[in-house]
């Protein structure tokens, strides 16, 4: 999705968007959570660890980026605390056990 032409108005789209979402390691179905918020909205993170699987952590980073799958969790309005974006992302990392038995480290 971050290099296909057909997919260029869906990249346009997330570019504001901040909010929590899932990377999937589809070659074992491991888990990442993470969040954008600020400046940096869901398409430059996503397209971050796309091209190089930069900006997780250390077991992100061991992954190869043609086997990640890129969800959506929540979307929030941009005038939206940090902290409340913060609350959101560590509740889906222990919905989905992303820490024990994931690729999240915090």
């Amino acid at each position: 999705m971050m290099r296909e032409h057909r997919y260029a108005s869906w990249r346009t789209a997330l570019s504001p968007v901040v909010g929590v979402y899932l990377i999937t390691d589809t070659s074992d179905g491991r888990h990442y959570v993470g969040k954008a918020d600020g400046a940096e909205g869901i398409r430059q993170r996503w397209n971050g660890y796309a091209t190089n699987g930069l900006g997780g952590t250390v077991e992100l980073r061991r992954v190869e980026p043609k086997n990640f799958r890129f969800t959506l969790l929540r979307v929030f309005d941009p005038s939206t605390s940090t902290r409340d974006i913060d609350i959101a992302e560590s509740h889906f990392k222990d919905a989905l056990d992303s820490r024990r038995h994931g690729l999240n480290r915090n």
